[in-house]
């Protein structure tokens, strides 16, 4: 037996916190009968409905991808491009990405079908450390770098402190690449920090999400999270929050 909130969470309905909201606003029936309360727990059985819609329960799967570049970070796409759920014809869970990678990142991207896990990983104080590896044109100076290491403003405003290390600069192709380490998720963030100290990222890859690393795969290749995996991501996500 489960809360009910934490089944609706589950599947990806909601986080859990709306899924209590959506309880007691009365749009939550279990059984046929409407629930207000937040202690009710249900079984592998019980019909839940929310706001009229029976909800389907499925086992949470957890898996971690290594998305190429040009691929979308979505369940599907009006223009037909390739999505990240194509990676995964085996899969009968309605998996979706925890977060996102943009069109033309590479990297680690986790995949899942628990709503309640990816809400806590992408929540504003999860301080789960992403590191992306850029290749940027040009070479910034150290003012520059220390900059995004104190944290820079952009137009939804500033980002938290970063951490930044230097891997190669290439004086005759001009070109310079950085690690950068975050643990914000804003749309597209890396490339507007570099963008912001008036450098173009070339090329972008996240290749570490808290522990996990992309040891092992290659571009296009998917392995399963271990429970031991799934736990300390969630330990990670709420010990500061």
């Amino acid at each position: 037996m489960e809360r009910l909130q934490k089944v609706i969470a589950h599947a990806g309905i909601a986080s859990r916190r709306k899924a209590e909201e959506l309880i007691t606003e009365g749009k939550v029936k279990v059984n046929d009968k409407q629930v207000r309360e937040l202690g009710v727990k249900v079984g592998p059985n019980d019909k839940i409905e929310v706001e009229g819609v029976p909800i389907e329960r499925e086992e949470p799967v957890y898996f971690m991808l290594y998305k190429p570049r040009g691929v979308i970070s979505s369940v599907s796409d009006d223009k037909g491009r390739k999505v990240v759920t194509d990676f995964f014809p085996y899969i009968e869970e309605r998996i979706y990405p925890v977060g996102r990678l943009d069109y033309d990142t590479s990297g680690l991207l986790l995949m899942t079908n628990d709503g309640e896990f990816a809400n806590t990983l992408m929540h504003p104080k999860s301080e789960v450390e992403k590191v992306y590896v850029a290749k940027l044109e040009g070479f910034p100076t150290k003012e520059a770098i220390k900059k995004l290491e104190k944290g820079i403003k952009l137009e939804d405003g500033k980002t938290a402190p970063a951490k930044i290390k230097l891997i190669s600069h290439d004086k005759k192709k001009n070109t310079s690449i950085f690690e950068m380490t975050i643990h914000e998720g804003r749309n597209r963030q890396v490339r507007r920090m570099f963008e912001a100290i008036g450098h173009r990222v070339m090329k972008l890859k996240r290749e570490r999400y808290g522990f996990l690393t992309l040891q092992g795969l290659s571009a296009g290749d998917a392995r399963e999270l271990t429970p031991h995996e799934v736990k300390q991501l969630r330990v990670m996500a709420t010990k500061t929050k």
